[in-house]
């Protein structure tokens, strides 16, 4: 008598769990828990943390960032504790997908970076921090949000080869693929010198 194979029902499950944790729009619940009006009408309109910090508040930016990153990380060590190192990769990518195209904003998000940076913490915290120290860095030296997003995704890739965590570098290069479509006004404005600089006030 064949064995039911349950492994694609345990992905889909820990995949739509870790979608419906990402699609929660922490910057708009920040916003709207803090008085700072509607995100989606600030700034860019995106409900990522530099766009909260837009407003002055660095606090609701803090939590925003914090919260944005853990969703990302919690779905990775949930999935990986319950059903292994498949289960938590799927778990990132849907996360991520979750806050890029969250059904609760008609499936209009934010850029993914928070999320992106928290699930590779959780994946393997070697490869989350030399992204995050590649983010840091680059955002100290040029101010500029977008660009320190950008190089972070696109060594992302190669850390995980350096670092030895090869296993996952496919993942690491669809999501810096699609924060770089996420990005693409921010790269136009990047060319053309007219992107805003982080602190800016909306």
């Amino acid at each position: 008598m064949p064995v039911f194979d349950t492994a694609p029902l345990i992905l889909g499950l820990v995949a739509l769990a870790a979608y419906l944790l990402g699609a929660v729009p922490f910057g708009i619940v920040m916003a709207r828990l803090f008085g700072l009006g509607d995100l989606r009408k600030i700034g860019s309109g995106n409900i990522g943390a530099t766009n909260v910090l837009r407003t002055g508040n660095k606090l609701a930016a803090f939590l925003t960032l914090a919260l944005d990153a853990g969703k990302g990380g919690i779905a990775v060590l949930i999935a990986r504790a319950l059903a292994g190192e498949d289960a938590a990769q799927v778990a990132g990518l849907a996360a991520f997908l979750g806050h890029v195209f969250p059904v609760y904003l008609g499936f209009r998000g934010g850029k993914g970076v928070a999320t992106f940076l928290g699930t590779l913490l959780a994946l393997a915290w070697p490869v989350g921090l030399a992204a995050c120290g590649t983010w840091l860095i680059v955002a100290a030296a040029l101010r500029y949000s977008s660009l320190s997003a950008l190089v972070a995704a696109g060594l992302a890739p190669v850390w995980a080869i350096v670092l030895g965590h090869g296993d996952m570098a496919v993942l690491g290069a669809l999501l810096a693929v699609l924060i770089y479509v996420r990005h693409a006004e921010n790269i136009r404005r990047l060319r053309a010198g007219t992107e805003t600089r982080i602190g800016k006030k909306g």
